[in-house]
């Protein structure tokens, strides 16, 4: 697969742009700035044997594709190695409250420190906690409606990590008081099959590929999101858009149809403007393939 147009930009950060360290998450991050007058931006290493930077640019420009609110991410090197650089979203007088945040404060007995397993995550919760947050009816649909288009996103990408700290909402407080919005999409680093090796013993992309398994794949992915707090895991992306589409149509409706902005050839154009030597022939088939399978499941919900 080669790419349509140019490649993606790289920005080579200098050791004297890094501002200093990010607590939050597992990953090894720092932020950096090129000077005063640019953005702070958040560099992010990817795991070892993982494609997590160009997951992390391929699931922003497939947000874009389809007009959905998501931080801006480039590739980036520093110090001679590949990683992600994401834009900051909080300034301007503009703060990031996280999830587990909102959901401590609208739902009973809710445990913002658990990292994992946490299945008071649900998607009822989650929209409970936006209808308390934002108080007019008009500016709680709005909110829901996009966390909507951040799960059909998670669906068309196979985000497996929306976790309570990966969205949020940007508060500012403004003369008359507090004016806030649900935060732009981001982190999307554990995507599109990233944490698996081309080739090798067990799952593998080329395996999986010549088995024709990439549905079961997709369908078996657990997410960071539940349906019900007594389950033993969440479901996977594509699940949680169908049975969330079935139990609230009207707030999935515009988000699933928002996708016939993407067509296959945006989608490997899209793919295939990746670097050589940044993502392997094996692993752009494989993510074509699987936001393929994903985008036709999608198009199936009825409206």
């Amino acid at each position: 697969m080669t790419a349509g147009n140019a490649t993606y930009p790289i920005i080579t950060i200098q050791p004297e742009w890094v501002l200093g360290e990010e607590a939050m998450g597992s990953k090894e991050k720092f932020w950096f700035r090129e000077s005063d007058d640019t953005p702070e931006c958040l560099f992010k290493y990817p795991q070892e044997n993982t494609g997590q930077h160009w997951s992390e640019k391929i699931a922003a420009e497939l947000a874009g594709a389809l007009e959905i609110l998501h931080a801006r991410v480039e590739l980036a090197v520093f110090q001679n190695v590949q990683g992600s650089a994401t834009e900051s979203f909080a300034r301007e007088g503009r703060e990031l409250f996280h999830g587990n945040q909102i959901l401590a404060g609208t739902t009973l007995g809710y445990d913002p420190t658990q990292k994992f397993k946490q299945s008071d995550h649900t998607l009822s919760n989650i929209f409970s906690a936006l209808d308390r947050v934002f108080k007019s009816p008009e500016t709680a649909r709005t909110a829901k409606e996009r966390m909507a288009e951040y799960l059909v996103l998670d669906a068309v990408i196979g985000n497996t990590d929306r976790h309570h700290e990966n969205w949020g909402i940007l508060r500012k407080r403004m003369p008359k008081g507090w004016t806030g919005m649900v935060a732009p999409s981001f982190d999307h680093a554990s995507s599109l099959g990233r944490e698996l090796l081309d080739e090798g013993p067990g799952r593998s992309r080329q395996r999986i590929l010549a088995e024709g398994r990439i549905g079961q794949y997709a369908e078996k992915a657990p997410g960071a999101i539940y349906w019900d707090w007594t389950d033993r895991r969440g479901v996977s992306p594509l699940e949680l858009v169908r049975r969330g589409a079935e139990a609230h149509p009207e707030t999935f409706t515009r988000a699933l149809q928002m996708l016939d902005k993407l067509k296959e050839e945006d989608l490997r154009g899209i793919v295939g403007r990746v670097p050589a030597g940044w993502m392997s022939e094996t692993s752009r088939i494989f993510v074509v393939e699987l936001t393929c399978y994903n985008l036709k499941q999608l198009r199936m919900i009825a409206l």
